[in-house]
Parts: structure tokens; C-alpha cells; sequence
């Protein structure tokens, strides 16, 4: 598969579910040199919201997070799928790793142009190591 498959670290934590809610955290992560390649945010339950963000790098982003309240999302393991877009592709991908036996937790997509990112959540790091040894021998 010719695509970059690199393993990330992804941050959460619950936000006010109310106008600036989303946009108080990403303000503080980019005052604090954030430049995030991957974000979602919904609510929860009424009042209440969660956020999803990647990636986080240096002291200075790592402090800003935690001063948010959002941690290193330990239970969640994921990879970082980029690369051409195909039609078809997803669902290439995702019965490939179905037929190896592999369980997402969940996955997120986005194609702009020709170019796609996928991101893949697992529950554990060997379901991550596995799914990348599938990504790596597909041929699409």
C-alpha cells in the first residue's frame, strides 16, 4: 500500500456543550503553537461535549492541553492513513482489515482533491500493530 501509515497520539476531553465551547480549546492549543491536522468535537450528553484532537508536539502545547483538561487518549490507539483517494478505497480498507479479524473502534475520513487521511481507532496496541501489518501488504 503506498500510503504513510504512522501511529498517533490522539488527545481528548469533555467541553461546555454551549457557543465557544469548541472554540475556547482550539484557541488556547493555537496560542500555544497547535497546528492540528485532526479534530472532533460533539456532544455527549446536553450540557456537555468531548473533543478528539491530533497531533500535540513540545512542552509548551503538552501544558496547554493539560491546563484544558484533555489527556493523551490512553485506551484509544490510532494510526494515521494518507495518501491518493480511490473510489472504493474505504471500503477496501475496512473489509481488509474486517477479514484479518480486526476490530475497529473507529475510524474517521476526510479526501480533499485527490488526496485522502483516514483515521483508524483501536482498542489496544496489538489491534493497531496488526491493522498496520494489513495496511501495509494491501494493494490498491
Amino acid at each position: 500500500m503506498p500510503y504513510t501509515i504512522e501511529r498517533v497520539d490522539v488527545w481528548a476531553g469533555t467541553i461546555k456543550d454551549q457557543p465557544g465551547g469548541v472554540a475556547a480549546v482550539l484557541d488556547t492549543l493555537a496560542k500555544a503553537g497547535a497546528n492540528l491536522e485532526f479534530v472532533i468535537a460533539r456532544r455527549d450528553v446536553p450540557g456537555t461535549g468531548v473533543v478528539f484532537l491530533a497531533p500535540l508536539k513540545g512542552a509548551a502545547q503538552l501544558r496547554a492541553a493539560k491546563r484544558l483538561g484533555l489527556r493523551k487518549a490512553e485506551t484509544l490507539q490510532s494510526l494515521r492513513v494518507e495518501g491518493a483517494d480511490k473510489p472504493g478505497l474505504g471500503a477496501k480498507i475496512t473489509m481488509a482489515l474486517a477479514e484479518a479479524g480486526v476490530n475497529l473502534r473507529g475510524l474517521s475520513a476526510a479526501a480533499l482533491g485527490k488526496r485522502c487521511v483516514v483515521y483508524f481507532a483501536f482498542d489496544s496496541q496489538a489491534e493497531a500493530k496488526k491493522a498496520r501489518q494489513v495496511l501495509k501488504s494491501l494493494k490498491v
